[in-house]
């Protein structure tokens, strides 16, 4: 049984790839700083699969504690979520991200490849290639200069494994771009669930729906688009899970082709700001109060993927819909309402 390090693993993706990687088999350890998240997603996690994963408070911008327990540990792969993602956040508070996102990755990378031939997934984001001329984006689309710090953060990182495989055979990594992954899982007991509060849009459409927030607000109607607002392309969280365990797979197989990858993450289809909310609203019933304002700093106007590298190569192709996602999302929002009761 293989052991895999999950960094940021009571987080969003994280957690739901823990629970993807153990019903697969894998044995899984998660080590999370908690800056943004929750201590008690673990339950979640036992509860869905049987099998409680270990859990380790850790800070990866700590060098020295991060190579002790990498060290200690010895895990056959890493899957590196751990990192600050709010678009928004990261253009008023650059530094923030910068040191978080890009120190982190370092000091993971260095421990562990001083211990043996590194199997290595990164949680890289769509978000690097800016804003493109060209739809849909494949992996071949040329990188341009990101719309936030965050997204720079994620675009350097990708420079920071290409250069460390390049003159490393012993990494054998790849990075999985999502585009904008959105719903919860099946059960009911997993999802979107930051200690901040959240800026993607279906937590937003959600907590409005639940009275948690008086509206939402539409950041801009006046793109070049069908009904003005932005597009992206929504893909369930469950989705991007399942690939996350079909990439590591790939690797610990000797499948790969070259040493350092990347592939899509996507449906390979854009839907607008307004098309989710209709979406939420037909699924649920619940109608969703918002508001247009002003066209958001940081923000790409449309952007979706050509996913045909992943499906060919990782054998890997998104299965659930937008309609999916909104009623995941829906259940979550249910499922939070009643533990915040029931507290």
């Amino acid at each position: 049984m293989k052991t895999v390090l999950v960094t940021g693993g009571t987080g969003y993706i994280g957690s739901h790839t823990a629970v993807e990687l153990i019903q697969r088999g894998f044995r899984v350890m998660i080590a999370d700083n908690l800056s943004n998240s929750r201590e008690e997603v673990v339950d979640a996690i036992e509860k869905i699969t049987g099998k409680r994963p270990a859990f380790f408070p850790l800070d990866l911008c700590d060098r020295e504690k991060t190579n002790d327990f990498v060290t200690s540990h010895r895990p056959d792969a890493v899957i590196h979520f751990a990192a600050f993602k709010a678009v928004g956040e990261s253009v008023e508070q650059p530094l923030k991200y910068y040191r978080n996102n890009l120190l982190s990755l370092i000091h993971i990378l260095e421990a562990f490849l001083g211990i043996k031939g590194a199997h290595f997934l990164f949680s890289s984001s769509c978000s690097v290639y800016g804003q493109c001329d060209k739809l849909p984006i494949t992996e071949d689309t040329p990188l341009h200069k990101t719309e936030s710090p965050y997204g720079n953060t994620k675009q350097i990182s990708e420079e920071i494994l290409a250069d460390t495989a390049r003159v490393n055979p012993l990494l054998q990594a790849i990075a999985l771009r999502y585009f904008n992954p959105a719903g919860a899982h099946e059960s009911g007991w997993i999802g979107e669930y930051p200690l901040n509060p959240p800026s993607n849009l279906v937590p937003v459409i959600t907590q409005t729906a639940a009275g948690k927030r008086n509206s939402l607000t539409v950041y801009g109607n006046n793109y070049a688009t069908s009904d003005g607002t932005c597009i992206r392309d929504y893909i369930h969280v469950v989705d991007i899970a399942k690939a996350h365990v079909a990439a590591l797979e790939r690797l610990l197989q000797k499948k790969n082709k070259k040493n350092y990858e990347v592939y899509n993450l996507g449906t390979g289809k854009g839907n607008t700001v307004m098309e989710a909310i209709h979406a939420f609203e037909k699924v649920t019933g619940v109608k969703v109060n918002y508001e247009i304002g002003n066209r958001r700093e940081g923000d790409v106007e449309k952007v979706w993927a050509d996913t045909t590298l992943a499906n060919k190569e990782l054998g890997w192709k998104s299965e659930l819909s937008l309609e999916d996602i909104m009623q995941s999302a829906w259940n979550w929002e249910m499922t939070l309402k009643a533990m915040e009761k029931s507290n």
